[in-house]
């Protein structure tokens, strides 16, 4: 495994880090908590230390299964990255949307980012997690019903505490991070990323890179897309999101995997998936510190890991580069 420093701190993530989304089940048709625990302990077996939660995913279910995880891993060895600022328990703040949980009963989900919900978000994720402080505490989303500086005054009153080490957001934009900036030293970004969505490019990536700032890329394999492992007419079990994703419609499907059969003799010289040849391209991409990858099972998890074992020459990124330009997915 490789690390790579966050942001302007002494903190090493792995660079493929253990995305947990898809642990807590909840919009991924349901979850194996024994599965999902073998496979965070597979990863840290191949030196995936760093982990990243919320307490959103399976309202509560991602965390403690992480929690359960890392019981008996010494604290020092592991980088927990968690989040704040998506209630399914309070209406308040922004609306996002109505789903389910993993019971299937009904739930709505707000965001919102204010200064009490933060406190006792904080400490419900450090009960959930068994550990007392985290390493990365980061808002999930915007949230416009709460100024910027009252979240970021309270996450630095959880670092002045102990109970956070470093402060974070996610799918913030150039000019909100400016914002936040004014109130605690952002180290990072996380946001979506991938072959099929670059929008970051433009304008966040610069900035990024002008002010020393990590973007945690999630979504680099485009939640399985880019695998090549799914054909037209893939069914998708009850209450996955991805069906109602255009990146999976039938015709966006075959053109990914035309664009992926070109660039498949790559990986088959280097014994790599596509996928992982997929997580290699993307940590070779500007600004882009550490690839967050989910995984269901071991297999999976063992896999990402070891994408990490072979590496890519200049001459074979700028040809993949080349060909994902022909791409053009059908919105």
């Amino acid at each position: 495994m490789k690390y790579r420093k966050l942001g302007n701190t002494d903190l090493q993530l792995s660079v493929v880090t253990f995305g947990a989304w898809a642990a807590g089940g909840w919009m991924w048709g349901g979850t194996e908590r024994k599965e999902a625990i073998d496979a965070i302990r597979a990863s840290y077996s191949l030196g995936v230390t760093s982990i990243d939660t919320a307490p959103i995913y399976g309202q509560g279910t991602s965390e403690e299964i992480v929690g359960e995880a890392i019981k008996g891993i010494p604290r020092d060895k592991i980088q927990i990255i968690t989040k704040y600022g998506m209630r399914w328990d309070l209406k308040k703040g922004d609306f996002g949307f109505s789903s389910k949980n993993n019971s299937g009963q009904d739930i709505d989900i707000y965001k919102y980012a204010g200064s009490e919900s933060i406190i006792k978000e904080c400490e419900d994720s450090l009960k959930r997690l068994g550990t007392d402080y985290i390493d990365l505490y980061q808002i999930h989303w915007p949230d416009s019903t709460t100024p910027i500086e009252e979240s970021m005054k309270a996450v630095a009153k959880l670092i002045e505490q102990g109970k956070v080490r470093y402060a974070g957001v996610c799918n913030y934009d150039a000019s909100q991070m400016a914002e936040a900036e004014k109130y605690i030293n952002l180290v990072s970004d996380q946001v979506p990323y991938s072959m099929v969505n670059r929008s970051i490019e433009e304008e966040l990536v610069p900035y990024c890179l002008e002010n020393n700032k990590s973007i945690l890329a999630y979504s680099p394999l485009e939640r399985g897309l880019l695998t090549g492992k799914m054909q037209p007419g893939h069914q998708f079990a009850a209450g996955d999101h991805r069906k109602d994703l255009f990146y999976f419609k039938d015709e966006n499907l075959k053109r990914t995997n035309d664009f992926l059969n070109q660039i498949k003799p790559i990986a088959d010289g280097k014994h790599l998936t596509l996928g992982q040849l997929v997580i290699l391209w993307t940590l070779e991409q500007p600004a882009i510190t550490i690839a967050l990858v989910g995984a269901r099972n071991s297999e999976q998890a063992i896999q990402n890991a070891r994408a990490i074992d072979k590496s890519l020459s200049i001459e074979e990124i700028d040809f993949i580069s080349e060909k994902l330009a022909s791409l053009k997915l059908a919105v």
